[in-house]
């Protein structure tokens, strides 16, 4: 049987075609010199390569070398297709089969026959696409319950208390490979010259099959349940609430999208979670994992440049480096700390604090894609472009998203309880303690009117701008606080 080539991002057994295949795994040290990784980051990943190649034992080739190319035998091997662009480029160059991907749920021929013809790519559309071609929640030719979406169900404001008190999510007990790992990296970092974002810490998520289906169990059992209604909700004191910290292990490959959705869909049929909680977790893994996959393959290799709002600052340092003790705005703050310390924040501190910080100060989208790539553990190339070049940056004009996702600070006080304890006022847009979301969205709007003129779901917010008196005051302001940290 042919030896089966694994990137570190395809560690699960659906990889393979039979349990005893031969395989090679590669530990690339150039990886972390090209790029500054968050250092947990580097860790998990290595450490789930490492404890891969120890499960394997001898089934396993496993090199750890400065490149692939050191590493690769001569002999006949397969890979299944990788997930970027460079590493796809590489693999063609050498005498090794490439199979299909595996990994995601819509096979790639699947979404192009769906994508041809459609002059805008809507995550709604495919994702209904996709529950009746693999036959999720549906019953009969009918979605389950009547609604395709049940996102407004799911917009709950956190609740009063800190915590949502669910139950925590079983704790990574590190090993002797995590041991190694860190050891290595501090010595990379002592040695080699090789730097990394972030605090290091315990190991927070899986590097393991057995500890990722702990997790799927585990979430499904306990938090899946109160998941939906407040998936949207941030709470400072909480910062996993009833998420399912499941994102990193997918994209290790550790499991497969399949039997996740699955075990959810079990959950909603057996009456152990309500359909809002699992339609709403399922869109995420069914739906957006899947869409953002094949969109950074059925987009062109330059759509990563794209900037039709013509962004063009620079990522300051005090954000690019993680420091959130430079800044008084709570929320972001918070934030940042979080991502400082854990390498991970869940979807709407990424869209609507950090992306939209961004996106009002005019940040380079490309800039922001990779740094998004680099901060998260469950951050990669084909999950990072159109999360953030086409949704969170609006930097496409609206190929997959139909608007900026940007917002004031309103929605951040509606949605969590940063504003209470800030500073800044989430009212006030003028003035020493003007909050910096709410004098941001305007001078996102009133900078990008031209822009953003013909696009209908903007005409009310624009018509917004007729009626601020102090307008020419708040660009002034906003135009006075730079890139600082507000």
């Amino acid at each position: 049987m042919t030896r089966r080539w694994l990137f570190a991002d395809q560690l699960g057994p659906h990889f393979l075609d039979a349990p005893d295949q031969p395989v090679l795994l590669i530990e690339s040290q150039a990886v972390f010199r090209r790029r500054r990784f968050h250092r947990q980051k580097a860790h998990l990943v290595l450490s789930a390569l490492r404890h891969r190649a120890a499960e394997l034992g001898d089934q396993a080739r496993f090199a750890r070398s400065s490149t692939y190319a050191e590493s690769l035998p001569a002999e006949d091997l397969s890979v299944c297709h990788p997930t970027s662009r460079a590493a796809r480029a590489f693999v063609l160059r050498r005498p090794v089969e490439m199979l299909p991907p595996r990994g995601f749920v819509t096979g790639p021929q699947d979404f192009t026959a769906w994508a041809a013809g459609r002059t805008a790519l809507r995550l709604e559309d495919f994702y209904r696409d996709a529950r009746r071609r693999h036959d999720v929640l549906m019953d009969g030719g009918e979605p389950a319950g009547g609604r395709w979406n049940l996102d407004a169900d799911n917009r709950e404001p956190p609740p009063k208390q800190r915590a949502l008190g669910v139950p925590e999510a079983p704790k990574i007990v590190e090993d002797e490979i995590d041991e190694q790992v860190r050891a290595d990296l501090d010595r990379w970092e002592r040695e080699d010259g090789i730097t990394f974002l972030g605090h290091d810490g315990p190991r927070l998520f899986p590097a393991t099959r057995a500890e990722a289906l702990a997790r799927l169990r585990h979430f499904v059992e306990h938090r899946l349940p109160t998941f939906g209604r407040y998936e949207d909700a941030m709470l400072a004191g909480d910062p996993w609430m009833a998420h399912s910290l499941l994102s990193a292990p997918l994209n290790l490959g550790l499991l497969d999208p399949v039997e996740v959705i699955h075990r959810a869909e079990d959950a909603y049929r057996s009456g152990h979670a309500p359909l809002a909680s699992v339609e709403g977790f399922v869109r995420q893994i069914l739906g957006w994992r899947d869409f953002v996959w094949h969109l950074y393959w059925y987009f062109e290799p330059g759509y990563r440049r794209a900037n039709e709002l013509g962004a063009a600052g620079r990522v300051p340092p005090w954000f690019a480096d993680l420091e959130a003790d430079k800044v008084d705005a709570a929320c972001l703050s918070d934030v940042l700390a979080g991502v400082r310390d854990r390498g991970w924040v869940h979807h709407i501190p990424r869209l609507m604090v950090l992306g939209n910080y961004a996106m009002q100060r005019g940040w380079q989208p490309g800039a922001m894609a990779d740094w998004f790539h680099r901060a998260f553990v469950d951050g990669y190339e084909w999950v990072m472009t159109a999360n953030v070049i086409g949704m969170s940056q609006f930097a496409d004009a609206g190929r997959m998203s139909s608007k900026p996702y940007a917002g004031g600070g309103a929605y951040i006080d509606r949605m969590s309880d940063y504003c209470g304890g800030c500073r800044y006022d989430p009212r006030k847009r003028v003035g020493d303690d003007a909050c910096p979301f709410t004098a941001g969205y305007w001078a996102f709007l009133h900078r990008n009117e031209p822009k953003l003129r013909d696009n209908h779901r903007m005409r009310q917010p624009l018509r917004g701008l007729d009626r601020l008196k102090d307008l020419d005051e708040l660009v002034e302001q906003e135009t006075a606080r730079g890139s600082r940290a507000p």
